[in-house]
């Protein structure tokens, strides 16, 4: 895993996943990352950028943990720009410099069939990723993220968290797959997957992903 590289490293999960993976990790950002853990090695670029830096380190796998909201990001094409084109340019920069394993964290629900604009979106990326040749893909796909997240409050998902424990009880059978779910969890299944070989595309839901984080 010493020639991983991760996106996405300021949110939630990707924090996590600086924190959790013991393996040095290539980490491509936006801006400087405060606190970053000595073992990792930070670059700074322009988004614009990503795609050629990438190809250039050479990454034998690549982590996704891109993702924001729509309300975060101001409309749905801002949203597209960050969840779709960051994520996919990222992806075939990384191919592009002979990665052959990419993880990337969607969502559960995701389709690019569904009537739901972000899950839409989800699904679509998931669709383009797997057309761009990597012998192994893996998806992780939590529902409703809990933990410390930086940034505002986001009003509805903060009442979505504290209503969870209920939600979740009642979820059951099919239905779990849409349990709540700690980011740090999803971060610790995807450093899991950074261990592993194999081939595929492989599709990693609520239970899987507790599986792989313990």
């Amino acid at each position: 895993m010493s020639d991983a590289l991760i996106v996405g490293a300021t949110g939630m999960v990707g924090q996590a996943v600086l924190t959790h993976s013991r393996e040095p990790l290539t980490v491509l950002a936006r801006r400087e990352i405060p606190d970053l853990p000595p073992r990792h090695r930070l670059i700074v670029a322009p988004p614009e950028q990503w795609a050629d830096v990438i190809a250039a380190e050479k990454p034998s796998t690549l982590i996704s943990c891109l993702g924001t909201t729509i309300r975060q990001a101001g409309s749905q094409p801002a949203f597209r720009a960050v969840d779709h084109d960051l994520v996919l340019a990222a992806a075939e920069g990384a191919r592009r410099g002979g990665a052959t394993h990419v993880i990337s964290v969607s969502s559960v629900g995701a389709t690019a069939k569904a009537g739901n604009f972000y899950l839409r979106t989800k699904g679509e990326v998931e669709e383009a990723l797997r057309a761009l040749g990597f012998e192994r893909i893996d998806f992780l796909r939590p529902g409703l993220l809990t933990g410390n997240r930086q940034g505002p409050p986001r009003l509805g998902e903060g009442l979505a968290i504290v209503a969870a424990p209920l939600t979740n009880a009642l979820l059951h059978g099919g239905l779990r797959r849409y349990r709540s779910i700690p980011g740090e969890t999803v971060a610790k299944a995807a450093v899991a997957l950074a261990a592993q070989g194999g081939s595929g595309v492989h599709i990693h839901e609520n239970d899987a992903i507790r599986a792989l984080a313990d």
